[in-house]
């Protein structure tokens, strides 16, 4: 009796937090896991959105790797920004945070300061960037002519185009500066005051402090940076359109064009699933050396 009560309260409880689980779950299911599903079955189909898809087999597979000169185009652009803009942002964000981690006056001011840019719209941000590039008057070459110093064509020139690009990326390191401004306000205090009584200066207690207990952050920054590097959309399609000569014709924005402005769905599709397993790939290839180089307290 006893017990047959008692499972009769677990099957209640249980319940009740499927019911209230439930609007998760079923966002999940909607648009997470049917979306995977389509967009697996899409890429093996010809299929334009307005009409019935029909399957082709691997055909988008083979003329995205045989004949669509485009594509290694946008996946060099992309990996060219991932390379360079990952780990400079998570450098300039890291040392933002240990500057912000001093206690001096008006710091939650300088915090805030360098916080604000990384929550400013996309759209506006870019809108702006475009006038501080401009090669004619813009902001940064005005600087550059006040120092004598060579003023490119940024955004106008392929060769410029993609350090202009990612140069704006610093702009919105501040979200992941808080992250490393947070991990640091973790690390033990104890560990600085040993290392001060054993005679270590500041930069011996960076670098053999400061630096190895921040390394799970610094992980954590990486794979997200990855990620992130990898969806670049909104820079490119609203300032450059791709170009100039498809120097910023990055990944997702050519995505875009064969889903959006060809109608090429089953295309577009099998692009997707190929950057799902290049983020994977690099993801778990992460992981895998995280273990040489990520001290979580109890080794490396």
């Amino acid at each position: 009796m006893l017990i047959s009560k008692f499972w009769g309260l677990k099957r209640k409880e249980a319940f009740i937090g499927y019911l209230f689980a439930a609007p998760w779950l079923i966002g999940f299911s909607i648009f997470t896991v049917y979306a995977i599903v389509s967009v697996v079955y899409y890429s093996f189909t010809d299929f334009n959105a307005f009409t019935k898809p029909s399957y082709i087999g691997l055909s988008n597979y083979k003329e995205l790797f045989n004949f669509d000169y485009l594509f290694p185009i946008s996946l060099y652009n992309t990996a060219y920004y991932t390379l360079i803009s990952v780990p400079l942002g998570i450098i300039t964000a890291f040392l933002l945070a240990v500057l912000l981690n001093q206690k001096v006056e008006g710091l939650a001011f300088f915090r805030t300061i360098f916080y604000l840019p990384s929550i400013v719209p996309s759209v506006a941000s870019s809108v702006l960037w475009l006038w501080i590039l401009n090669p004619n008057f813009g902001l940064l070459n005005a600087f550059l002519y006040k120092l004598r110093l060579p003023t490119p064509l940024w955004l106008g020139s392929p060769e410029w185009a993609k350090p202009a690009l990612i140069l704006m990326s610093l702009w919105g390191v501040g979200g992941t500066m808080i992250i490393f401004l947070a991990g640091l306000q973790d690390v033990p205090q104890e560990l600085y005051e040993s290392a001060e009584l054993d005679g270590a200066g500041g930069v011996a207690k960076f670098i053999y402090i400061t630096i190895p207990m921040m390394t799970p952050t610094i992980l954590y920054a990486l794979i997200m940076g990855i990620i992130g590097s990898f969806q670049v959309f909104t820079q490119a399609f609203i300032m450059t359109q791709g170009g100039p000569a498809n120097s910023t014709l990055f990944y997702v924005l050519y995505l875009y064009r064969n889903a959006f402005q060809y109608f090429k769905m089953g295309y577009a599709s099998a692009q997707a699933l190929i950057l799902l397993f290049i983020i994977l790939i690099l993801t778990l290839i992460v992981l895998s050396t995280s273990k040489k180089w990520v001290y979580y307290g109890g080794g490396v």
